[in-house]
């Protein structure tokens, strides 16, 4: 339980803090035109703040979700709030356990009952990390790794949808690429966030969740602290989806599958030809292969691509892609970090084909967006080099060309 709290104090401090405090000295008079046409600053021109990214942790999950939020508002009573508050204000609900409404509804609350303007609108984008069960990652390759969400809230001249200042935000939005359905419905949002509501993630049995009650009740502990109450409806299922989370990491059934790997691999290695020299022999590489895993320094999780390369004398058959993703997620799925995950594949491939190998693993940390530093798009790279690979810098160079460009944006 250590572990889990390590990080709740900076990742919850919006439990701490309180909206009136933060706009209460940022009120500023602004008189604007009294005598042009049109609207203008105090006077009820629209004043919006774009593209604000934050984070928030799932009340049905407690994973991070990242978010890019959105706000507008239009002045009265001739004055404006400082801009730096709107973030500031979003940013207090969304360190709290949240659900994207019930966010996108208290920040535009506490914004209209703040700045008292005429209207207040936030558009709330949304992306909750789906991290797959083993069983559910091994039979489909093609696994989408986002919930992706958009939400609205508003008040005041934005309650009407039809509204000239919904027009004019919009407008605004769409230099960002921001596109928005203002007939989005709630419940449908509700239903379909959170993956660990889905039917494949309740294919977990539920015995396991049941066999460790000491681990739900840690996690009821853990919201509890926070201040929120374990039986409010939205937090009832909770402490259990967490457990079932962790216990995605129980993989016994993989390790298993890995052992299995040595049977045929003479046959996938028997040579076709005469072997004369080093001279002989091609590079070969599997790029993109997916994984997921857990920081064990925060329990978050991490995801990325992994690419690798090495050396296979002509004549000999290359390892199948199916192998390597195999490899790939058995170390995966474990409390890992990122430098051995690296270090684990490079030498169990090297163990199989007996030296040259390089892996290079990309990577996104949800610790680095939810605490502390909070950077954003951040992505690290680790490299393992064995055999050749440590010797030869045109081998090295070579592999690394071949890795495509645009891998950082196709990340999952």
């Amino acid at each position: 339980s250590h572990i889990l709290i390590q990080g709740f104090p900076i990742a919850f401090l919006g439990y701490k803090q309180k909206v009136k405090d933060i706009v209460q000295g940022a009120l500023f008079p602004e008189v604007g035109l009294h005598d042009g046409v049109g609207h203008a600053g105090g006077v009820g021109g629209l004043v919006i703040v774009r593209d604000l990214d934050l984070f928030s942790y799932c009340e049905s999950c407690l994973l991070p979700f990242q978010l890019k939020c959105h706000v507008g508002y239009v002045p009265s009573g001739q004055r404006v709030v400082g801009l730096s508050k709107l973030s500031r204000v979003a940013d207090v609900f969304a360190k709290r356990l949240q659900a994207p409404q019930r966010l996108a509804d208290e920040i535009c609350s506490a914004l209209h009952h703040g700045i008292k303007p005429a209207g207040v609108a936030v558009i709330l984008e949304c992306l909750h990390i789906h991290f797959p069960n083993v069983e559910s990652v091994l039979l489909d390759s093609k696994h989408q790794g986002w919930v992706k969400v958009l939400v609205s809230s508003c008040s005041g001249v934005f309650g009407n949808e039809n509204a000239d200042a919904w027009s004019d935000f919009l407008g605004l939005l769409k230099f960002r690429g921001v596109t928005v359905d203002r007939t989005l419905t709630r419940d449908s949002v509700n239903q379909s966030w959170c993956p660990s509501n889905s039917s494949s993630m309740a294919k977990i049995s539920s015995e396991l969740v049941a066999a460790n009650p000491e681990m739900v009740a840690a996690v009821a502990s853990i919201l509890r602290s926070l201040g929120e109450d374990p039986l409010r409806k939205e937090l009832v299922e909770t402490p259990s989806h967490f457990v079932r989370w962790l216990i995605n990491f129980e993989n016994t059934k993989l390790e298993m599958k890995l052992n299995g790997f040595a049977c045929g691999i003479s046959d996938l290695l028997k040579p076709n030809g005469e072997i004369s020299s080093r001279n002989n022999e091609q590079m070969h590489s599997e790029l993109n292969l997916s994984f997921w895993s857990q920081c064990e320094h925060h329990l978050l999780p991490f995801y990325g691509v992994v690419h690798i390369g090495y050396f296979c004398p002509k004549g000999i058959n290359h390892l199948g892609k199916s192998l390597l993703q195999s490899i790939v997620h058995f170390y995966g799925f474990k409390l890992q970090v990122q430098e051995r995950l690296t270090r684990q594949i490079a030498e169990t491939v090297s163990s199989i084909l007996g030296g040259d190998v390089m892996v290079v693993v990309e990577a996104n940390h949800t610790c680095m967006i939810s605490r502390g530093i909070e950077k954003f798009g951040s992505n690290t790279a680790t490299i393992a080099v064995l055999g050749r690979f440590s010797t030869d810098p045109a081998a090295r160079a070579m592999f690394l060309r071949s890795i495509p460009d645009d891998t950082t944006s196709r990340i999952l």
